[in-house]
């Protein structure tokens, strides 16, 4: 059986556009895993929503979202508001910029997806991006929605098509420090604190920056 593509939309880079579609990279297919059971019985376990102050328990039709405004203090946000902030997802991979492989800190990589054309008739167009990324010998960074969620994404050519990978914004990584301050570092030379992914690209810093005000 064939796999099911993760997300459909199309490749830009400069005036030459391709229909293609993303498939991830990872599987947890063979992954073992385990269920909770009874020991008694040898039935398997469900989980309940349980409120913690009355212990109750809650049908699911009373769950719902809350922002927590102080300890123990929420306010509901309901569908209708989430969905006015969804960001709209255009479903166009528009590359914004080329930087060498070596400025994106190994930290910032997240989850990897195989990028290859949807359909015959995007087979040329998708080559010939292909093929100028080779000859740049650099990394492209882009920007894709997905999940609702704005992410910065690496392409690389990989052998007959590309190699997308979504990387984590600066404030998604704990500071070093924390960990290696009392570590010596005498002769060493270390990592620093992460710069972010895409120095060179202001246009991306600046809407990192933006995502993480509004965290």
């Amino acid at each position: 059986m064939a796999p099911r593509a993760y997300w459909n939309g199309s490749l830009k880079l400069s005036l030459v556009t391709c229909p293609i579609s993303l498939y991830p990279a990872s599987t947890q297919a063979e992954k073992i895993q385990f269920h909770q059971i009874n020991t008694k019985t040898g039935h398997r376990l469900k989980q309940q929503l349980v409120d913690e102050q009355t212990g109750r328990v809650v049908d699911r039709d009373h769950k719902g979202r809350g922002y927590e405004l102080s300890k123990g203090r929420y306010v509901e946000i309901d569908e209708e508001e989430l969905e006015a902030v969804k960001l709209e997802s255009t479903h166009t991979i528009e590359i914004d910029d080329f930087v060498p492989a070596e400025e994106i800190d190994e930290r910032y990589l997240d989850k990897p997806y195989y990028i290859v054309p949807n359909g015959k008739a995007g087979v040329d167009a998708f080559a010939v991006i292909r093929d100028a990324m080779k000859r740049k010998d650099k990394v492209a960074l882009a920007r894709v929605v997905l999940a609702n969620r704005e992410h910065v994404i690496a392409l690389k050519p990989l052998g007959k098509g590309l190699l997308g990978t979504t990387l984590r914004y600066p404030y998604e990584l704990r500071d070093e420090d924390d960990y290696f301050g009392d570590t010596q570092s005498e002769g060493v030379e270390g990592y620093g604190r992460p710069c972010g992914p895409y120095p060179r690209h202001k246009g991306l810093q600046i809407r990192s920056a933006q995502i993480q005000g509004q965290v």
